[in-house]
């Protein structure tokens, strides 16, 4: 088992006397991780009202996501799991995008097809991603593969939780990484829970970073509740992938709500155990190190959750403001030209539409 890597103690001190980053660096992770905890709340209590249909909680997971993500640059790419929606606002994705998907509204550029927490956007290399368990990992490596074909300079930080490590997709994914070079590198979210599976019971390994041997690359341990270690990790897997080698790093931290806003955890785990982990807060581990450093002041993280908050409310009106997706969009993008047998197929719908009332302005029938 690899030994733990850090970089911020829990006290909020450095183990080692120096930030791996600047302080305005550091200053920007707190505030990405801050929008993280702020949009997630936002969406789960949207949830709860009944105003958006899901949401998979990223509470806990701040500094996991934000400090590895962090590394990427606008040409890498990032293949997703439930959780990175954070991370992908950092790199680019708008906020009015992301939230225009929880609402599947005629703004979601997936055009409603995907269920709700389901992102996706071409202009920072952020795939769209299937809850089907795994299957992006082996998707990851084809993409960076042929990167290193057509001799492009891009990194593919392919993203998973501790479940993931069972399925089909992580033992080929790996292998094929290993075998061919390929110019990625794992990163998986080990959060204590695959939904209720406990992680003494997905694996007899002493730790997920072990499997990485059976491929023939390097695996770490990486402490997931420490930004600073997470940005660390990440920073040197990254310029692995670049010189053909790649790795995998597993953050070790704990999701403090349920595998989504679909699960009880009290069912499977116990209040000891979520206290504990509370107690390890990534936001307030890393506040207690800018504060030391003068570099956030008192009231400074109220006064930013409320700002962020009033950014993303007022992204919530426009989006609840907007229009349905339109029915026509049920029969596009599947050829160039809509032909007249999906025509057809769409005309009968739209009929039975109008009748019960469902169909908007706009959702008429093809011309034939």
């Amino acid at each position: 088992m690899s030994t733990l890597q850090q970089v911020l103690r829990q006290d909020g001190t450095l183990v080692s006397g120096a930030s791996p980053v600047s302080d305005a660096r550091m200053k920007e992770l707190f505030v990405h991780m801050v929008r993280v905890r702020v949009l997630d709340e936002r969406m789960l209590k949207l949830q709860r009202a009944g105003r958006v249909g899901f949401v998979g909680t990223a509470k806990g997971l701040e500094a996991a996501l934000i400090g590895s993500a962090s590394v990427l640059r606008p040409t890498d790419w990032l293949w997703s799991g439930l959780r990175e929606g954070g991370a992908a606002v950092m790199r680019g994705l708008p906020l009015g995008e992301y939230i225009a998907q929880m609402y599947c509204n005629s703004n979601d550029t997936a055009k409603g097809r995907q269920m709700c927490n389901h992102f996706q956007h071409k202009g920072s290399n952020y795939p769209s991603w299937s809850s089907v368990i795994g299957t992006q990992i082996p998707h990851g490596v084809g993409a960076a593969y042929a990167a290193k074909q057509r001799g492009k300079d891009e990194v593919h930080a392919i993203y998973f939780g501790d479940g993931a490590t069972s399925s089909n997709g992580f033992h080929s994914g790996m292998n094929f990484a290993g075998v061919w070079k390929a110019p990625c590198y794992f990163v998986c979210i080990d959060n204590g829970w695959a939904i209720s599976v406990c992680s003494k019971n997905q694996t007899a390994a002493e730790s997920y970073a072990d499997k990485a041997e059976a491929y023939g690359i390097p695996g770490k341990d990486v402490d997931g509740n420490d930004v600073l270690a997470c940005h660390q990790a990440a920073k040197e897997a990254h310029e692995l992938a670049r010189k053909g080698q790649p790795s995998l790093i597993v953050l070790k931290t704990y999701r403090m709500l349920g595998h989504s806003s679909s699960d009880d955890p009290s069912k499977y785990r116990s209040d000891d155990e979520v206290a504990a982990w509370a107690a390890k807060d990534p936001l307030e581990r890393f506040e207690k190190l800018l504060t030391a450093r003068k570099l956030l002041a008192a009231g400074e993280r109220e006064k930013l959750e409320l700002a962020i908050t009033a950014e993303i409310d007022a992204e919530i009106h426009v989006q609840e403001a907007a229009p349905k997706m339109a029915l026509k969009t049920l029969v596009e993008d599947v050829y160039a030209d809509v032909p007249l047998h999906l025509r057809k197929q769409y005309n009968a719908f739209i009929t039975i539409a109008e009748r019960l009332g469902h169909a908007t302005p706009g959702d008429g029938a093809f011309p034939l």
